[in-house]
């Protein structure tokens, strides 16, 4: 019998959380999972739980399980999440975090955000605080069912993940040692670029030191060529001096001679001795007055050779500083030879370093390829994934269109199964009366048959 169709006087939005319900009533109808299931699969887990425990669960046991499952999941307990806890609580608490805010407590509360945040991946979308706290058996069978299939689902794309998680941690060890080497490289340039600024130091101390030892040098070539030329003068004068007290000494001899053989003449006239007298008196004053002359140079010159024996030691002390000039002018060429090959040697590092700078340049391409290979990879493990998650969407829009043509085929299956048995109840209770009908028929045409005998039983009995 068809009705006409009217008009729902209900708002929209009622009508869409009607529609959302069901349609979470539907999904979570296929999601179920029996009581006996859910026990055994956290049984499996190593967790003790029997049916009671289910239907009369214990928030302490329920916690257990859900940190189990944080930890399988997302390696997070209330271990993990203490430290960052205990930091907030100090930063908004300071000395009074624990005994405002109990380590239990927070740690509960921090792990619940991760534990919600695992739990709307699962599906279940109205997790709140009480389902830990005070949990119920409906609520444990849904939350237990969606994570359980959520686990189930993990572990048929393990493979996948796992793949995907070899080549993450394949390339973030090559990148670890990448860097390592990296660090390693700088710390050698570092080191290379210390010794080449202590080389310098020396050098540049080693090339001061040559320099003043040659302006040292070229200070005692001067004073040496003065002394020399001293020493030159000073004997050309010796020699002149010797030269003219050995003519001095000869006249001396001949004037002596002279006397010896004037000797005689003594016995002359006096007016003649006296005239050989006076020439004699002024002979001798000149000749005294030269031997004083003489012997003044005669001291001079001692004098003057005690000098030159002075200037004379000066010289040996000079030709000896001399000599240690030339050793250490000797140990100069050593270390300007030792510094030439440190230079060459400092030239060699600087190729070494030039080479290292090449390396580094090169492995920082290298590594900046790596990075972008890995970006790239990143990104494609992201498409990849987002792939998977839209395909997942898809296979989830088509379950639950599945699960909805399937909860609608059931629906239309129990009407039509409601319907024919309300057509079979009809048609039994039409057989019914069709059946009373004709046995109504039978006997009254068995009483027609009757009475028509009867009246034919009469009517011969008349003829």
């Amino acid at each position: 019998m068809a009705y006409n169709s009217r008009m729902s006087i209900m708002p929209t939005a009622q009508q869409q959380s009607r529609s959302r319900k069901k349609e979470e009533e539907a999904a979570y109808a296929n999601m179920r999972l029996p009581d006996r299931e859910i026990v055994g699969c956290i049984n499996e887990l190593g967790i003790p739980f029997t049916i009671a425990d289910l239907q009369k669960p214990n928030p302490i046991q329920v916690q257990m399980i859900f940190e189990w499952f944080g930890e399988l999941l997302m390696n997070k307990t209330r271990q993990t999440v203490d430290p960052a806890m205990r930091a907030a609580a100090e930063d908004i608490c300071g000395d009074f975090g624990d005994s405002l805010m109990p380590p239990d407590t927070r740690n509960l509360m921090g792990f619940f955000v991760s534990l919600r945040r695992l739990m709307l991946d699962c599906g279940v979308n109205d997790f709140n605080f009480m389902d830990m706290y005070k949990p119920t058996h409906d609520r444990l069978v849904k939350i237990f069912s969606y994570v359980i299939n959520f686990v189930r689902f993990r572990e048929s794309q393990t493979s996948v993940i796992d793949e995907h998680c070899n080549r993450a941690e394949s390339t973030k060890a090559r990148i670890e040692q990448l860097y390592a080497e990296n660090q390693n490289m700088e710390a050698q340039l570092d080191e290379m670029r210390a010794n080449r600024r202590q080389m310098e130091v020396l050098v540049s101390e080693k090339t001061r030191r040559n320099e003043e030892l040659k302006r040292r040098l070229l200070e005692l070539r001067r004073t040496q060529e003065k002394v020399a030329a001293r020493l030159e003068d000073a004997k050309t004068k010796k020699n002149e001096l010797a030269l003219e007290l050995e003519e001095k000494t000869a006249a001396k001899l001949a004037l002596k001679q002279e006397s010896a053989k004037l000797r005689p003449y003594t016995l002359q006239s006096p007016s003649a001795l006296q005239a050989s007298l006076t020439e004699l008196s002024n002979t001798l004053n000149n000749d005294k007055s030269q031997i004083d002359s003489l012997d003044r140079r005669a001291r001079a010159l001692q004098t003057s050779t005690d000098s030159f024996t002075v200037v004379c030691s000066d010289v040996a002390s000079c030709i000896k500083l001399l000599e240690e000039i030339a050793v250490e002018l000797a140990k100069e060429e050593e270390d300007n030879a030792r510094n030439a090959k440190q230079r060459d040697a400092l030239t060699e590092r600087g190729a070494n370093v030039r080479e290292v700078e090449r390396t580094e340049a090169l492995l920082q391409r290298q590594l900046a390829k790596w990075t972008e290979r890995t970006e790239t990879l990143r990104a494609q493990s992201q498409e990849k994934a987002q792939r998977a998650k839209e395909k997942m969407e898809e296979l989830r829009v088509v379950h639950k269109k599945l699960t909805e043509e399937r909860s609608e085929k059931g629906k239309d299956i129990e009407r039509r199964r409601v319907r024919i048995e309300q057509i079979e109840k009809k048609m039994l209770d039409l057989k019914e009366n069709i059946e009373n009908e004709v046995h109504a028929a039978h006997d009254e045409y068995l009483k027609m048959e009757a009475h028509i005998k009867l009246y034919i039983t009469e009517m011969e009995q008349a003829i």
